[in-house]
């Protein structure tokens, strides 16, 4: 029998309803459940496996044709842990409505939480870059990323577009003007509502990640060959073998002037994305991010990058299934970078790139605390516990939420910049 009240067994249950209409992000990802036993036997981590893609041959005689395909993976962690602490006296127990705010206090906490650390997985390593020279206007911005998309190879559903409240409202604002529409421009007019515009389902977010300028910087690569075989696995020099993460690569720079830093968008001089099936360059030069300085972020030094050259340099069947450029970088070429004026990074992504992976909160009743649990429908589990403490007679509480969050393909995700030079 529970030893919950029933004010509070009805609070909670509330609270958890208010927690999944919060979750806004978490609606437009994947939602992968684990296995509680193995993600603890393996440290919380699990290896996600990426799209394969095919190669076909002509003629019935497919000898020498018969290669190993190789398998990309990504590590996935169960890494965010969040919790929401506080006490109440026995006699501040008295108001259960009291304890309603606080619990509503809590649910909105950590339902932010789950939001942001999806935001973040989208702008910290989208690679698909959007620069857009004037303010939000409406559908030629959309129509860009849906383009960039197609020229990639990119399945054509499931695309989402989530934007800052000022750069939803500016796309509103042109939609509200176009009189020659029906429904869509009274709907952008009295409630500033975009909806699905350009194969995009669009959602306004009322905080975003910034990226600053990279103004004043003069980069060049600094050594030829620099590009990447996909593998599955490495063999150390003990002869134990783990598992690759083909998302990223390093890559030598020289910084002439100014410093770059992670989040700069760039593109390299003479090379082309390829559509991801057919191999045919696409005529735009492919887009990266910086996602770690490895050495020296002025002068000589080393950056990580995503995502990884992968040009076939080595003539080998992995790369030439991967393939995602037309050319190796030339030593010397230049980087210009894309992110030339401050401003919000507007994510876009398909709906299978970005996963959530709900954790659990291993703490049973009969502990010592009362604990109660429940989950949304996305299967993310919200506990609250309930301890007393008896020697000052307070009541102390506390609501749990473990998850993580994975960016599977880079190159399936991006950012939309808005009045860039």
């Amino acid at each position: 029998m529970s030893n919950f009240s029933k004010q509070e067994t009805v609070a909670f249950e509330q609270i958890l309803e208010g927690f999944e209409d919060a979750m806004v992000m978490s609606h437009n990802v994947n939602i992968y459940k684990t296995d509680p036993t193995i993600m603890e036997r393996s440290g919380d981590q699990i290896w996600r496996p990426q799209p394969y893609v095919a190669k076909s041959f002509d003629g019935s005689d497919q000898t020498g044709n018969f290669g190993s395909y190789t398998q990309l993976s990504v590590p996935a962690t169960i890494g965010y842990h969040k919790s929401v602490p506080w006490q109440m006296t026995a006699t501040e127990l008295r108001d259960m409505l009291q304890e309603k705010r606080l619990g509503d206090s809590a649910r909105q906490k950590i339902g932010s939480d789950v939001n942001r650390a999806v935001l973040d997985a989208a702008t910290a390593y989208g690679s698909v870059v959007v620069k857009r020279t004037t303010a939000a206007s409406g559908y030629d911005d959309v129509a860009e990323a849906s383009a960039t998309f197609d020229e990639l190879g990119i399945n054509e559903f499931d695309r989402r577009l989530a934007l800052s409240a000022r750069d939803y409202n500016g796309m509103a604002s042109n939609l509200a003007a176009r009189q020659t529409i029906n429904e869509k421009p009274t709907a952008a007019y009295e409630k500033s509502y975009v909806g699905d515009v350009a194969g995009f389902e669009t959602f306004k977010l009322n905080y975003t990640n910034r990226l600053t300028a990279a103004a004043g910087v003069s980069v060049t690569i600094n050594g030829a060959n620099q590009y990447y075989v996909p593998a599955a696995t490495s063999t150390a020099a003990t002869g134990e073998r783990s598992n690759v993460d083909n998302r990223f690569q390093d890559l030598a720079i020289t910084v002439s002037s100014g410093t770059v830093k992670v989040g700069d968008c760039f593109t390299i001089a003479g090379v082309y994305s390829v559509h991801h099936i057919t191999k045919q360059a696409t005529s735009q030069l492919k887009t990266f991010r910086i996602t770690a300085i490895k050495t020296g972020a002025g002068g000589t030094g080393t950056v990580t990058i995503t995502p990884a050259i992968i040009s076939n340099g080595g003539s080998t069947l992995a790369e030439e299934i991967y393939k995602n450029v037309d050319s190796t970088p030339a030593n010397g070429a230049a980087i210009v970078f894309l992110n030339t004026v401050s401003a919000y990074m507007n994510p876009f992504w398909t709906k299978n790139s970005i996963e959530l992976l709900p954790g659990t909160i291993p703490v049973q009743s009969g502990s010592g605390a009362e604990v109660m649990r429940g989950s949304t429908s996305q299967g993310i589990e919200l506990v609250m516990i309930k301890f007393l403490n008896n020697k000052t007679l307070n009541y102390e509480y506390r609501f749990d939420s473990r998850f993580g969050v994975v960016n599977l393909n880079p190159e399936m995700s991006g950012i939309m910049l808005f009045s860039q030079s």
